[in-house]
């Protein structure tokens, strides 16, 4: 704010209140004696007339107090060559005294009372005034709709969707947006495939508006964009191949439950607005900026719907390992983001097994079968383990590593069965007979990744299946998620 909107001179005392404040009125008495010995002004949020008799400065529209950082009320400052040089929120009278370089302030009040909120932070209220103020500071293009335009439609027309509607972006929702990350908005991300376009924060944060995202959810999307546009992962590939896989992305840390996110009942479905968002706002990043869409470069055959977004977080509090993120070098509680190029869920039912080694032939029948059975180690795979599974394995005692050996072992598979022809399939590994002996893992060790996940009841897991791995393909990427 200009200095001489504070004060004539660009140095002395301003005070903000609000009559419907009862802190505010509680220092009148002090508002006054500062006004007649101290030069000091007063700016009022919502009554010109208060406090009464001292010709206060009309701030009913909040454009000083959004201005100059206000969030409680009765908030004191001094200036002093048009600069902020101290601040004294609520009444203290030692504070107040200390700032004022006068003593005795408000005899017979007592010393200390809270303030209340600003008019100005109040979240309608912020959003607009943010709006007003710093829609400069966007770098984007605006889109004008005349008023015979369904905004909505608009969007549709100009291909920003993923065929679901979207929320439109205006300025004030994306500088509100904005306001979920300390990141400066032309700060640059990516550069996102296939177009190779540098993508800034305001960017990834217009497409999480579209998304329907909500401004904490943002650093979620940046951590998720930066390690989607990664080398090892490799989202033009991901989008070039004709498998249908998608970034699946899974996030650990206390930021889960902080954010609302389901890690339970229906976890990889609908219902949840995080969940829902989040996976949907990379993609739409990946469309939109990177210029990833289907029928251009993405040219999967069938895809699966977690191109609209596939976004989870692990139970980790319901584990019996440790989360995803260790497995990648990250410490429990760190807050974390790792994304895997993924199909579609498949589940694997059995509600017998109650001994590890029962269940986990069970799984390896399953995963035995991922993209063909007489495919092998090309393919990485996630394996989701639902609580009642996880027990299981809990009450024997098994670690992750434990049920990752077990799986190894029991998906060794005879070279003879996974040649071409082999059972009157024409599809195979083109391995000559003097092979036949040798066992072949299904999956590379290392590219089995099991996150636990799921509704408490049902003795089901969920399969994942992954895309080629190694420089020819994608690796899972994980990203650690800052504010």
């Amino acid at each position: 704010m200009d200095s001489d909107i504070a004060t004539e001179s660009g140095s002395g005392l301003i005070a903000f209140v609000k009559k419907d404040c009862p802190t505010c009125e509680l220092v009148e008495p002090v508002l006054r004696q500062l006004t007649d010995t101290a030069g000091l002004t007063v700016f009022t949020q919502d009554d010109p007339a208060f406090p009464a008799g001292l010709a206060a400065r009309d701030d009913t529209d909040l454009g000083a107090s959004y201005q100059h950082r206000i969030e409680t009320v009765p908030t004191l400052l001094r200036f002093e060559a048009g600069r902020e040089t101290a601040r004294a929120v609520g009444w203290h009278r030692e504070d107040w005294e200390s700032l004022a370089g006068i003593p005795g302030l408000g005899p017979g009040l007592p010393d200390f009372r809270p303030g209340c909120g600003s008019l100005s932070v109040e979240p309608d209220n912020e959003a607009a005034l943010r709006a007003r103020f710093e829609a400069h500071t966007l770098a984007a293009r605006r889109l004008a709709i005349t008023g015979r335009q369904d905004e909505m439609e608009a969007l549709f027309d100009r291909g920003w969707t993923d065929g679901l509607p979207v929320v439109p972006p205006t300025e004030r929702r994306v500088l509100a947006m904005l306001a979920g990350t300390t990141r400066a908005p032309d700060e640059i991300v990516a550069t996102v495939p296939p177009d190779l376009v540098p993508c800034t924060v305001e960017k990834v944060a217009i497409n999480a508006v579209l998304a329907g995202c909500r401004p904490e959810y943002l650093p979620v999307v940046l951590a998720a964009v930066e390690a989607t546009c990664t080398d090892q992962f490799n989202i033009h590939g991901v989008l070039a191949t004709t498998m249908g896989v998608a970034p699946v992305l899974v996030v650990n840390g206390p930021i889960r439950r902080a954010l609302g996110m389901n890690p339970g009942i229906n976890v990889l479905g609908q219902g949840n607005r995080a969940n829902a968002t989040i996976g949907r706002a990379v993609q739409l990043v990946i469309r939109n900026v990177g210029g990833g869409r289907p029928g251009e470069v993405d040219r999967a055959t069938y895809g699966n719907p977690g191109k609209v977004g596939l976004c989870f977080p692990e139970d980790e509090e319901g584990s019996p390992w440790e989360p995803l993120s260790a497995d990648f070098g990250f410490a429990r509680g760190t807050n974390t983001v790792t994304v895997f190029a993924g199909e579609g869920p498949r589940t694997v039912v059995d509600q017998i097994s109650r001994e590890p080694d029962s269940l986990a032939r069970s799984l390896a029948a399953g995963l035995r079968a991922v993209h063909h059975p007489k495919l092998l180690l090309a393919f990485g795979t996630m394996l989701v383990i639902g609580p009642e599974h996880a027990r299981v394995f809990r009450e024997a005692g098994w670690s992750k590593d434990d049920l990752k050996r077990r799986l190894h072992e029991l998906l060794q598979i005879p070279a003879a069965e996974v040649m071409r022809g082999q059972d009157g399939i024409a599809e195979g590994l083109p391995l000559p007979e003097s092979m036949k002996d040798v066992l072949l893992p299904k999956f590379k060790p290392e590219a089995l990744h099991i996150v636990h996940a799921g509704g408490g009841a049902g003795l089901f897991s969920v399969i994942l299946g992954g895309w080629l791995t190694g420089a020819e393909g994608s690796d899972p990427v994980t990203r650690e998620i800052r504010s």
